[in-house]
Parts: C-alpha cells; sequence; structure tokens
C-alpha cells in the first residue's frame, strides 16, 4: 500500500516561497506582503518576485548606478572638473575622513535602522555635492564645497554599507561572485554613461574646465537615484529560490548592535589580516584621477579616457565574477587561483604604470607643459594603461568582497564587514587625496600604491589561504544571531512542503 503511493508522489520545486504557510513555525512578521513573491511577467519573460535577492540587487545597483556611479564620472574628470583641483582635493579629503569613521561603525547603524533608509540616506550626500561644484563655478565658495564633501563621506558611509550587505549575504554561497559581478558591471555603467555626458559636452573643447550643463545632468541622475533608493526591501522579507533566509537579528537594538560590531571582531580576528587591503583598494583613486587623467590630458581626452576606464572596470568585473564561481574548483582552490592572478595584475599594470610615470613630473603639469589630446602622437598607449588601470580596479574590488563574502553568510556579520571594507578604504583614500592636495610629487604617489597593493596582498594571503572553506556551516552563521535554523531555512516552497507532508503520510501508513 505504501510502497505504490511513495512511488508516484515526486517533490515538485517551484522556484516559489511559501507565503503565511500555517505549519511553518518561521517567525511571521518576517513574512512580507504576497504580491512581493509573485513572479513579475514582462512579455514572454518571467522575472524573479520583487523580494528575491536578485531584483534586490539589481536595484541596489541601479542606485550606485545614478548615485556614486555619476560622482566617479565627475570625480573621474580630474579635479571634479575644475580648472585648480586643489579645492576639490581638499573636499575629497574631508569626504573619506568622514566616510572612514562613519563606514567603520556603519553596519551597525546599517542593522538597527534596515538597508533600505540606509540606502536613502546614503544617496541624498551625492546630489549635494555636486551642486556645491556648480556653485563654485560662479561663487568660488571653496567652504561650500569642503562641507559637501564632508557630509557626503557620512552618506557614503551608510550608502556602501548596505550595498555590501545586500551584495554578499543575500545571494546562496555558489552565486557570490555572479552577484558580484552584476552588481559592479551595472555600477560602473553609470561611470560609463557618466562619462559620455562631459565627453558629448566638452567634444569641440579643449580647455579644462567643465561647463554648467555638465553638473545639471549629475544632479539630475542622482535624484533619480535617490527615489529609487525608497524601492528597497528590508532584509527580513528576502526569501531566496530555495525558500531560505537571510540570517539577520530579529529585533536589532543600538546596544545589541555596537555589541555585535565588537563581536564580530572577536569572533572573526583574522578579518584584521585583510585591513591593509582595504586600505589599498581605493588608495589609488587620487593617483589615476588627479595625477594621471587629470595632469596628463585636455578635458575633453579625461572625458573619453573615464568612459574607457568604468567600461574596462565593467569587462574586469564580469570575467573575474566567471573565475571567482568556476564550478569544476572548490571554492578553497578559486581562492588561491584568483589570489594568483590579481597578485600578477598588481605586478604587470602598476609595472607598466612605473614606465609611464617616468615620462613627466608634476612641475611640468603645473606649467601646462604636458596635456595630451587624443588626436596627439603616442596617446595609443598611455590610453591603453588607463584603460586597464580601470581594469585592475574592479578585479581587486570583486576579489576583495568574494574574500570576505566566503568568510560567513551571515548578513549582520557581513554588514559589519561591508562597515570595515569601507571605512578603512575610506581612511586610505582620504591620505592619498591629503598628499596630493599637498601637491606630493607624482612618483612617490605611484610608489605609495604599488607599493601598497603587493604588502597588502602579502599580508592578506594567510586568509585567501587557510581561512576560506567550501561551505559555511549554518550554526556557525547563528551564533550571533537571535535567529534559529528554522527562522531561515523553515520557509521551503509550499509545493514542496505539501508532496513532502503527502510522502511521509503515505509512508506511515
Amino acid at each position: 500500500m505504501g510502497n505504490s503511493t511513495v512511488g508516484e508522489e515526486r517533490p515538485v520545486e517551484k522556484e516559489v516561497p511559501a507565503i503565511n504557510d500555517p505549519e511553518s513555525n518561521h517567525d511571521s512578521s518576517a513574512v512580507g506582503k504576497p504580491w512581493m513573491y509573485k513572479p513579475i511577467k514582462v512579455g514572454p519573460l518571467t522575472l524573479p518576485w520583487f523580494a528575491s535577492p536578485e531584483t534586490q540587487l539589481v536595484l541596489v545597483s541601479f542606485v550606485c548606478f545614478l548615485c556614486p556611479g555619476m560622482f566617479n564620472a565627475v570625480s573621474g574628470l580630474g579635479g571634479g572638473g575644475q580648472l585648480d583641483p586643489t579645492v576639490v582635493s581638499r573636499a575629497n579629503t574631508a569626504l573619506y575622513s568622514t566616510f572612514a569613521v562613519v563606514g567603520f561603525f556603519a553596519g551597525s547603524i546599517s542593522n538597527r535602522i534596515g538597508l533600505r533608509l540606509t540606502l536613502s540616506i546614503g544617496g541624498f550626500g551625492y546630489f549635494l555635492y555636486v551642486a556645491s561644484l556648480l556653485a563654485y563655478n560662479h561663487g568660488k565658495n571653496s567652504g561650500f564645497v569642503i562641507f559637501a564633501g564632508a557630509l557626503l563621506g557620512v552618506c557614503a558611509g551608510m550608502l556602501w554599507c548596505a550595498q555590501g550587505a545586500v551584495m554578499m549575504s543575500y545571494p546562496r554561497e555558489n552565486e557570490k561572485g555572479r552577484f558580484i559581478s552584476i552588481f559592479w558591471v551595472i555600477f560602473n555603467l553609470g561611470g560609463v554613461i557618466g562619462s559620455l555626458v562631459p565627453l558629448g559636452q566638452n567634444l569641440h573643447s579643449d580647455s579644462g574646465g567643465v561647463n554648467d550643463g555638465t553638473y545639471i545632468a549629475f544632479m539630475i541622475l542622482m535624484v533619480v537615484g535617490f527615489i529609487f533608493a525608497w524601492g528597497l526591501s528590508d532584509s527580513k522579507y528576502i526569501m531566496r529560490k530555495d525558500g531560505s533566509r537571510v540570517i539577520v537579528m530579529k529585533n536589532p537594538t543600538w546596544k545589541s548592535e555596537f555589541k555585535g560590531l565588537f563581536d564580530t571582531l572577536v569572533s572573526d580576528y583574522y578579518i584584521v589580516l585583510l585591513f591593509p587591503m582595504f586600505l589599498a583598494s581605493n588608495w589609488f583613486y587620487a593617483y589615476h584621477f588627479d595625477s594621471v587623467n587629470g595632469a596628463y590630458f585636455n578635458v575633453r581626452t579625461r572625458s573619453l579616457n573615464g568612459l574607457l576606464y568604468w567600461l574596462m572596470q565593467m569587462v574586469g568585473a564580469f570575467v573575474f565574477g566567471l573565475t571567482l564561481d568556476m564550478k569544476f574548483f572548490s571554492r578553497p582552490m578559486r581562492a588561491k587561483i584568483n589570489f594568483a592572478l590579481l597578485f600578477a595584475l598588481t605586478l604587470g599594470i602598476w609595472g607598466g604604470g612605473y614606465a609611464f610615470q617616468k615620462r613627466y613630473t608634476r612641475a611640468q603639469t603645473d606649467a601646462n607643459q604636458v596635456k595630451m589630446d587624443w588626436t596627439s602622437k603616442g596617446y595609443v598607449g598611455p590610453m591603453f594603461l588607463y584603460m586597464f588601470y580601470g581594469f585592475y580596479d574592479a578585479v581587486f574590488q570583486t576579489c576583495a568582497y568574494w574574500f570576505m563574502g566566503s568568510l560567513t553568510n551571515n548578513g549582520r556579520k557581513l554588514a559589519n564587514f561591508a562597515g570595515f571594507y569601507k571605512g578603512i578604504q575610506s581612511a586610505g583614500a582620504a591620505g592619498m587625496w591629503a598628499m596630493d592636495s599637498v601637491h606630493t610629487p607624482f612618483m612617490t604617489e605611484f610608489a605609495s600604491c604599488w607599493g601598497l597593493l603587493l604588502g597588502a596582498l602579502l599580508i592578506a594571503s594567510p586568509v585567501v589561504f587557510f581561512k576560506i572553506k567550501d561551505h559555511v556551516d549554518i550554526e556557525d552563521d547563528l551564533k550571533f544571531s537571535d535567529e534559529t535554523t528554522q527562522d531561515v531555512m523553515g520557509a521551503i516552497p509550499m509545493e514542496r512542503q505539501t508532496s513532502e507532508s503527502k510522502e511521509k503520510q503515505t509512508t506511515v501508513a
């Protein structure tokens, strides 16, 4: 009797989680509205439901596309598009100084107030910063630019923490490279499209500054990004294809989150070996944007270089997103392979950068002896170098995020990791922008970049080689959470629950 029925019944798995299942024991307050879990139909296509990791990742990616993506396009012009880059270097020093402080604690703030509010607050600062550059074009109010930079640091610390938490904690273990890659491609598409704006408006100009229309266009796009941020769902409502949920705190308090920050540093003490890598990850931006692109090229060529720089970021993220998720190697082996590739790129690309930097000095650029146009003889070599600088940036940061994401699946802990990453990264950027603002020799800046990158990789190697496992046990991830295994694994699809229940009843009979 039982055998015949069991043979006929087979679980049917659909990628739609059960909602308000009366037999489910998971926390009912963590279930969103039914519409959040209905697949989205667009013509013949069926897209993931709203509260899925994929949809949320794309939403966060477009917020970053429109806010920091446009900011990157402005920064890539060198000196924020200003004739005198000194005030922008000072604003960036203020930006990354506040970013460093807020970013380090942003994980605790994000866990307490939620990712949607964190992301929304973060988007506002980018608009105000570009507005300050527009105002500076007319009133030369350097104080407003520096204030806007400092406020942007606070906002950016919030935004990037929320972004990092979504990108690293929402996907399943075998999807993390792909998620990081998708984010980085969409985000850097912002830099590509953003670079088209000044390129089009300054196509026939060889002057040094950027016109008002360029800044206004960026401001409009950033407002749209700020609005998009309000569409993000709370982490507690997210359900993956297999019905599992993100590990978060059910009832976070300020005390529990700042205690969690300390607990993370104690339980995952080896994360400090990644801190030099975090420090190095944005250290080279001032050198790339001001000391190479801003110093060596005129405005329309800077715009073209910026376009190519961000385009190659998309290529780098795509390529390494594939290598990081290669299915025919174990995760520890993938970590080692990608680390070796990253180290080789550090030697090769920056070795070429050393040969290029010997061509010119800061004194020559200050005297306007060096302003190359894309029609100038010998432009192709520097162009390719700048493109590979962009490729390298994406590879370095994609690997850094993947290394962090491979250490845990706990959303609360990964929010803290993201905060550490962005806080320390910003401290490094602040130091480099401060060096640039006091007119440090270009070769000194270059040496600091290359030396720090190589040193950081060597220090991080024990974590990469010995701490990344093929799988992180859920019991380990739940140690510093008030959720249970049932909370995060109990929301399996309704169809699967029903068939499994029938199978058990038939077997008993």
